[in-house]
């Protein structure tokens, strides 16, 4: 049945509640099923519960629709946002943060950043960008810093994930990153480099 964003409201919000709701479950599986289709290990009961926790926080939040976009775009872009988050933290739900960090000492940023590819040259420059920045992470930051910065950035844990683990709340992780990008970009500019010679370093 198609309805339009005014109908979808009134349908989740009035007498036809039961059937809208089940209408817009079915169009959440569908759209996760699509979204999803690239993720390993991602079977047709980890959908349908996906599809369940996102069918509660679109009825959370219809008071933040502002009608921007069609009703059903924005439900499903909750749903796959959400989908997102919650597939990375099980990912990383047996793995602990030592056990990151130590990740990290072998597949540390040169891995990430550089490129095989480039001019001899340009990845003897990248070489040295990124054993300085490694350096500059090691004497710089804070132990606790270094931890979600590793973990947020090079590891990609969710921010809620790696606030549990080290037992504070998503703004006081929030600082922590913002401190230590900021400890960061003094360093290095300190060095005589700024943002723009990486982009130049790492760019096309």
């Amino acid at each position: 049945m198609q309805r339009t964003s005014e109908e979808w409201l009134a349908a989740l919000t009035g007498p036809g509640r039961d059937e809208a709701l089940t209408d817009l479950r079915a169009l959440l599986v569908r759209g996760l099923r699509y979204g999803l289709a690239s993720w390993s290990g991602v079977d047709e009961a980890t959908v349908e519960d996906l599809a369940q926790d996102a069918l509660l926080r679109v009825l959370d939040g219809l008071d933040s629709f502002r009608g921007e976009s069609h009703f059903t775009t924005w439900a499903r872009k909750i749903a796959i946002n959400g989908a997102f988050t919650e597939l990375r933290r099980r990912r990383w739900r047996e793995v602990s943060l030592d056990e990151i960090i130590e990740l990290a000492e072998t597949h540390f940023i040169p891995q990430r950043l550089a490129d095989p590819g480039a001019r001899t040259d340009k990845q003897a420059t990248q070489r040295i960008f990124l054993s300085t920045l490694r350096r500059i992470i090691d004497e710089e930051l804070t132990d606790r810093q270094r931890q979600a910065l590793v973990a947020v950035y090079i590891h990609g844990v969710p921010l809620e994930e790696v606030a549990r683990r080290m037992g504070t709340n998503r703004n006081a992780l929030y600082k922590l990153l913002h401190d230590a990008r900021q400890r960061l970009k003094k360093r290095i500019m300190a060095k005589g480099l700024s943002p723009d010679d990486f982009v130049a370093t790492f760019g096309e």
